[in-house]
């Protein structure tokens, strides 16, 4: 597995050198955006707005900020390289906090952590995170941006997340407040725990990705796509107790399972 991060971990005076490596493969269906009539592929080319809409080549593009109309300062990668301190090139641990204080709104990306040297100074911070039951809040900076990490021990391996700053995160919508009678709620918790059960990742499956990948080999064969339809179809109740009712099974009753 390459790895997306090549640096190290430091606790305190400890010095720990690691890789990050992606925990996530995505699924995701690549399409081309064709011309409707030639079916002919589409291609975006990087032009020159000064020069005739010249061509560019990735070779003569560099990165520049407008601080005035029409005007740029130019930073280079050794510039950027430049703004770094020595710690901002490693995973600086700044606190310890609980894991369940961090609400998973702040989470970004998630990767494996490897040691690639020292590895008792890994282990015994590792096992010390996993009995103290801490994650560790890091800050680094990747490409030209600082960036926020929490560090996760779990089950004899080390995770790492990017977070969010706050200040990146939305503002919360107000919503207003609603009378809820007493049923209505005692209704409400039992449809909770009759649906209730332990999260098994592995039964969920994307379904709309399947159903992409048999569209696309009807259509290489010359069919036409056929509407999905649920097995079975959403029933529109109106009523919020008689809703909840019918999920129960009109009973009103868990149901043992």
């Amino acid at each position: 597995m390459a790895y997306s991060y090549k640096g190290a971990i430091t606790f305190g005076l400890v010095y720990i050198p690691i890789t990050l490596q992606l925990s996530i493969k995505e699924e995701d269906i690549g399409f081309n955006m064709i011309e409707k009539k030639t079916k002919s592929r589409v291609k975006y080319k990087k032009t020159c707005v000064d020069c005739n809409d010249r061509e560019v080549k990735n070779e003569d593009i560099v990165k520049g900020f407008q601080y005035e109309k029409d005007k740029y300062v130019i930073f280079t990668d050794a510039d950027f390289e430049k703004l770094k301190t020595p710690s901002d090139k490693n995973i600086a641990i700044q606190q310890f906090v609980a894991l369940d204080e961090v609400d998973p709104i702040y989470f970004d990306k998630s990767y494996y952590v490897k040691p690639v040297g020292a590895d008792k100074a890994f282990g015994v911070l590792l096992k010390a995170m996993e009995a103290e039951k801490k994650a560790g809040i890091a800050k680094t900076v990747l490409g030209t941006k600082e960036t926020l990490i929490l560090l996760r021990a779990k089950n004899g391996n080390l995770y790492a997340s990017t977070l969010y700053f706050h200040t990146e995160v939305q503002k919360l919508p107000e919503i207003k407040s609603q009378k809820i009678s007493k049923q209505e709620l005692d209704l409400a918790k039992n449809l909770i725990q009759q649906m209730t059960g332990k999260f098994q990742p592995e039964k969920y499956h994307d379904e709309y990705h399947l159903r992409l990948k048999k569209a696309i080999k009807r259509k290489i064969a010359g069919n036409e796509i056929v509407e999905a339809k649920d097995a079975a179809p959403p029933v529109k109740v109106i009523n919020l107790m008689d809703a909840l009712q019918k999920s129960l099974g009109g009973t009103g009753k868990r149901k043992v399972q």
